[in-house]
C-alpha cells in the first residue's frame, strides 16, 4: 500500500495505491467522498481516491505520504462510511532491508540476468537482478514490494522474460546515496549489516 496527497499539486485528495493493472481493464465507482477503483476483470480494489481528506485527518506531506495506525484508521473509517467493504491494514515493517544473495543462476531467456533467491529475514525472495556485479554470498540492500524509491518509482511484484520477480537489489545510485558510483552494479554491503534488518541510507 502506498499513500500520496499533494494539495496544491492534485487537490485535497489522498490518493492510496493497493495494486496495478492495464489502463483498459481499471473502473471507478463513486460513493460520497470515495472513489474505489478497480480491475473490471477481477473485480479486485486497486486503489481509493479520498476526496476533501483534510475534513477527516490532518496532513502536511506533500508527495508520498507516510503511514501511520492513526492515518490508515481514518481512511478505513472513510470507506466504511461510504459503504465500500475493504479494510486497508498497517504495516509498520520497512520497505528497505539488508538481503543475503543465497543462491544465483542464469535467466534461461535473457544473458544479462540472474535468478537470485534473497533471504531477507523472515522470508526468502526470488529476485531476478541485471547487475553485472551481483552473486552468491554477497549482502545487499532489498527494496521489498511497496517500497518507493527516492525516483518515486514504486516497487511491485514483477514477471521479467517469464521468471517472477519480487522487490529489487539495489544500487547507490537507485538509493540517491551520497558519492554513489557511476559504474553500474548494485551496493554491496560489509558483512557486519544484520540480514532482515532496516537499511537506513543515513
Amino acid at each position: 500500500m502506498n499513500m500520496f496527497y499533494n494539495k496544491e499539486g492534485v487537490g485535497d485528495t489522498l490518493i492510496v495505491t493497493l495494486g496495478s493493472t492495464e489502463r483498459e481493464d481499471k473502473a471507478v465507482e463513486r460513493n460520497d467522498n470515495v472513489a474505489r477503483i478497480y480491475s473490471k476483470e477481477t473485480n479486485q480494489t486497486i486503489g481509493y481516491n479520498v476526496f476533501h481528506f483534510s475534513s477527516i485527518h490532518e496532513l502536511s506531506s506533500n508527495g508520498v505520504v507516510d503511514e501511520s495506525e492513526e492515518l490508515v484508521t481514518a481512511v478505513n473509517h472513510a470507506i466504511k462510511e461510504s459503504g465500500f467493504q475493504d479494510e486497508l491494514v498497517y504495516d509498520p515493517s520497512p520497505k528497505f532491508v539488508v538481503g543475503y544473495v543465497e543462491e544465483m543462476e542464469k535467466h534461461p531467456n535473457a544473458d544479462k540476468l540472474n535468478i537470485c533467491q534473497v533471504n531477507v529475514g523472515e522470508e526468502r525472495l526470488q529476485i531476478v537482478c541485471g547487475a553485472p556485479n551481483v552473486d552468491h554470498g554477497q549482502k545487499v540492500v532489498v527494496a521489498k514490494v511497496g517500497a518507493v524509491m527516492p525516483s518515486g518509482m514504486i516497487i511491485k511484484d514483477a514477471s521479467l522474460r517469464g521468471i517472477e520477480s519480487t522487490g529489487m537489489i539495489c544500487s547507490a545510485k537507485e538509493l540517491d546515496l551520497p558519492d554513489a558510483p557511476k559504474e553500474k552494479g548494485i551496493l554491496i554491503l560489509p558483512d557486519d549489516y544484520e540480514v532482515g534488518s532496516e537499511f537506513k541510507a543515513y
